[in-house]
């Protein structure tokens, strides 16, 4: 009976990043009603709703309404919204802060990337941990294991210094021995001197 008047397509947008696309709403001039639970919408989020003809208009929660459902009523919001100009919707859609997980993560939304990445030491001195592990696992020969922790104890020289040099951490990394696990603790490493 209800889901009958959503006759609108929504996506909204968090201000952490998120983004719930396709979700269906009557969207009014002051208001937007959408009968779902199962997302949390919160004062500040976007609303965005992409009509039948390409355009897209986009809306900021004012207050988001959300009530608890009844033997009737489902539960669901009575949001209201302000209607965002062009320019002023652009300018919030770019405001949203992505939380993003992993070494060296971005997203670039028409934009040139200027930015620095910045990764926790203790996160190096974990790697560093793992390269031994690694070296102590892989290399059968003493004498081989032996020289290889010494690559090891000079890239740790390197990011105990104020300013590592990432030509010379490069250097040490390639002079250690190619296996698929300490390639890739190598790359994290050369990832983490920056540049």
């Amino acid at each position: 009976m209800f889901s009958d008047l959503m006759k609108d397509k929504v996506t909204i947008l968090k201000q952490n990043g998120d983004k719930h696309e396709g979700i269906q709403a009557s969207v009014q001039s002051k208001m937007t009603f959408i009968q779902r639970s199962d997302i949390l919408i919160e004062t500040g989020d976007l609303i965005q709703r992409i009509m039948s003809n390409g355009g897209v208009e986009t809306y900021k929660v004012i207050d988001p309404g959300f009530h608890e459902g009844g033997s009737l009523i489902p539960a669901g919001y009575q949001i209201k919204h302000k209607n965002l100009g062009l320019p002023e919707a652009e300018k919030a859609v770019q405001t949203i802060t992505y939380n993003l997980n992993g070494h060296n993560s971005r997203v670039n939304n028409n934009s040139v990337d200027n930015s620095t990445n910045t990764v926790n030491n203790s996160d190096v001195a974990e790697h560093i941990a793992l390269l031994r592990d690694e070296i102590n696992r892989i290399i059968e020969s003493e004498q081989e294991k032996q020289d290889a922790l010494e690559v090891v104890d000079a890239i740790e020289s390197q990011f105990e210094s104020n300013k590592p040099s990432r030509v010379l951490v490069n250097t040490l990394i390639s002079g250690l021995p190619h296996a698929g696990s300490i390639a890739s603790i190598g790359s994290f490493l050369l990832a983490a001197v920056g540049g």
